[in-house]
């Protein structure tokens, strides 16, 4: 069965296609209650049904990163800020193998938010 969001990987090339699917993978593997739909034309992983992170790509690198909604409350020091003042980026080269233990640990820095109750969910 397609989701929703196939769309959005489907129409990447590669390198960043595999390496979405593999990012879309491992947050959904991160707890049970993640679930995946489309916000603003890119895929939204969302907690409980409270936006969580996001898939996109970069304009001018091009480079696939991982979107967090409360980065603000996040302190790694790969995730960056740039101009947001909610959210922070962990960018991905598509092209080297993921560092799969960094990005689990920033989902899950996000993740304790939202089960410690520090961002309310329903």
């Amino acid at each position: 069965m397609r989701h929703e969001t196939d769309h959005f990987y489907l129409n990447k090339s590669e390198p960043n296609r595999s390496c979405l699917l593999a990012l879309r993978s491992i947050i959904l593997e991160q707890d049970e209650n993640i679930s995946e739909t489309v916000k603003y034309g890119m895929p939204c992983f969302c907690f409980k049904k409270k936006m969580f992170c996001y898939l996109w790509v970069d304009k001018k690198t091009l480079a696939p990163y991982i979107l967090m909604v409360e980065g603000k409350l996040i302190d790694h020091p790969l995730l960056v800020a740039g101009k947001r003042a909610r959210m922070k980026t962990l960018s991905v080269d598509p092209n080297a193998d993921l560092p799969v233990e960094t990005i689990q640990e920033v989902l899950n820095l996000g993740l304790d938010l939202y089960r410690n109750g520090v961002v309310k969910v329903k």
